[in-house]
């Protein structure tokens, strides 16, 4: 799987960004929110989704981990696929999403293009629960987390973790600031391990 690239940006037409990778051109679809904290020209990293399906696969890109895992899980909902979540994550930073969903603003998700009354309800239900209390109080504001911390809380949850529990196996881990990513996701490995011996 292709997670992260690092490349000079050839072509820019949202929601394509092209990256020179070594000589092979890379199309990575993004969120004009990622777009917006990228680089004009030169040199530019990007965290990767890369989605493999029966008539080829498909690259999306993102300037932050926190977006990259929301858009996550977003298309693990029924009935939203990558074009929504693109859509949802292009009308709103993530940041601001978080805070839609723990306020329960339908209102405010109806505005994206190409969700109604229905799927935005179902949206913001099945992300409180999958986010739950990585969300921030209604009216608050969410502070992400980034670093090694953030990298174990996605490597746990790509290995079938919900957010929240992965959020609280490696607040529970207290690993220090500057360890190594392996050693979060091994200490956090290890204390859900000792949960379940219970």
């Amino acid at each position: 799987m292709i997670e992260r690239l690092t490349g000079r940006v050839v072509e820019r037409k949202p929601p394509l960004l092209v990256l020179d990778v070594g000589g092979v051109g890379y199309g990575v679809q993004m969120p004009m929110t990622s777009f917006d904290n990228l680089p004009s020209d030169g040199e530019a990293t990007v965290l990767t989704h890369m989605q493999v399906r029966e008539d080829g696969w498909q690259l999306f890109g993102f300037t932050s981990e926190t977006d990259r895992g929301l858009f996550r899980d977003l298309i693990r909902i029924n009935g939203v696929g990558p074009r929504i979540a693109l859509a949802v994550l292009s009308s709103m930073d993530g940041n601001t999403f978080m805070r839609y969903i723990a306020e329960r603003a339908t209102d405010r998700l109806t505005r994206v293009p190409g969700i109604g009354k229905k799927t935005a309800e179902r949206v913001l239900l099945e992300m409180k629960e999958r986010l739950g209390d990585a969300l921030p109080e209604p009216g608050g504001v969410r502070v992400s987390t980034g670093g090694a911390v953030g990298e174990a809380v996605a490597a746990l949850t790509a290995l079938g973790y919900k957010t929240t529990e992965a959020k609280r196996l490696v607040a529970a881990a207290d690993a220090p600031a500057d360890a190594p990513v392996e050693d979060v996701i091994r200490a956090a490995l290890r204390g859900g391990d000792k949960r379940q011996d219970r």
